[in-house]
């Protein structure tokens, strides 16, 4: 969903995390790879244009479905909320974690699948991928309150599928569902060669812009919802290396939530691409790897506000953690030449562009010589011992 940003009603974050920083937390949110971020916004892209109802939305949504069992839900865990638009049957997705001291009341992590005009990567492709991979860590650790991962449809339509399980869900539950809190990811996948290290903490309030916009929803979640945006924002530093900044929660899915009365927040993309609603919503112009570096806040936020387990067991996803911890690459920006900070031998070093085209590899070589690159964003791939870490390079001349 497009958004109409003023710069005076943005206030830059100067927060200082006095949130408990959990190790447990942080290990998992380290879980999330770049690979598997890639692999979903291309398997995502690779569906078309998802109109809602059209074959390409219910393609992507047996897709979605799909990737929850195999991450380990089971069916009953997986529920399915229809509704009908112009005449054709498309679907919610919703997934559900049971919680441990808190059964009925939920977490919920939403986003839109469905696009218009273009295949929708960043809009909202980037969404669903961190929904997912958030879906895949979480799935076997437990949390005291229930967490629902949802997948809507009919979001560039007017918020169709939001409303339509606010409508025939949660307000149809008797006694009416029990929400902690709405958190929903709608464009997150950031502008290709801009440096994008922030991004917006959305929270419930009133702007002057649009018009009228917020004339018919309440105002008394407004002060419940800057604790959690704070909270969140909170999540964010503790658990990447995204910067948090203020706004306001604009035309998404978390709005028919906020009209029943419900706390809401989100995150939307600092630096605002122009491509989604157009063709040019693709992987090539957005940023994969600001999309890994929100979901590893995503993660730890999900973890905080469900407040899942705490006890720390280790796996070959925390020892690729270690290795990023011992990894610098320097200067970034580069021009002729880039440093890789690591010590040890038996590492390669692969540099690719956006398109996923490889223009390097090396082993064991500190000192790389880009003299021959193109002006443009980079990602660069080392590989240790079996693990890989992937991070971003500029090259400006």
């Amino acid at each position: 969903m497009k958004r109409f940003l003023l710069p005076s009603l943005l206030l830059l974050s100067t927060i200082a995390s006095s949130q408990s920083f959990i190790q447990a937390y942080k290990n998992r949110a380290s879980q999330v790879t770049q690979t598997n971020i890639n692999t979903l916004l291309t398997d995502f892209t690779a569906f078309g244009v998802k109109t809602t109802g059209s074959t390409a939305n219910n393609n992507a949504f047996t897709w979605l479905k799909n990737k929850y069992l195999s991450f380990g839900y089971t069916a009953a865990e997986i529920t399915e909320n229809a509704f009908t638009y112009s005449g054709k049957q498309t679907k919610n997705l919703i997934v559900t974690k049971t919680g441990t001291v808190y059964p009925n009341k939920f977490l919920i992590i939403c986003g839109h699948y469905d696009t218009i005009t273009g295949t929708g990567t960043n809009d909202n492709g980037s969404g669903t991928s961190i929904i997912l991979e958030a879906a895949r860590i979480l799935e076997n650790v437990s949390s005291e309150y229930s967490i629902k991962f949802i997948n809507f449809s009919g979001e560039e339509q007017g918020l169709l599928g939001s409303q339509a399980y606010v409508t025939n869900v949660v307000k149809a539950t008797n006694p009416r569902m029990d929400i902690l809190l709405v958190i929903n990811l709608d464009e997150v996948g950031g502008v290709a060669g801009m440096v994008n290290d922030k991004i917006y903490a959305e929270k419930d309030g009133t702007p002057t812009f649009p018009s009228g916009m917020y004339t018919t929803y309440p105002s008394t979640n407004n002060a419940a919802s800057a604790i959690k945006t704070t909270e969140f924002k909170n999540s964010i530093l503790n658990y990447s290396n995204i910067t948090p900044v203020d706004n306001y929660i604009e035309r998404s899915d978390y709005m028919p939530f906020e009209k029943e009365g419900y706390v809401v927040t989100g995150l939307y993309e600092y630096n605002q691409s122009t491509k989604p609603h157009t063709a040019g919503d693709t992987y090539v112009n957005m940023d994969p790897v600001y999309v890994y570096n929100v979901a590893q806040g995503v993660v730890g936020a999900i973890q905080h506000f469900s407040t899942a387990a705490t006890d720390i067991t280790l796996s070959t996803n925390e020892s690729s953690k270690n290795l990023q911890d011992r990894i610098s690459i320097f200067p970034n920006p580069a021009n002729d030449f880039v440093n890789i900070g690591l010590d040890g031998k038996g590492y390669t070093t692969s540099i690719t562009d956006i398109s996923g085209r490889k223009v390097q590899e090396t082993n064991d070589q500190q000192n790389l010589d880009t003299s021959k690159l193109k002006n443009g964003v980079y990602l660069v791939t080392i590989t240790m011992n079996g693990e890989s870490v992937t991070k971003k390079l500029i090259i400006k001349k």
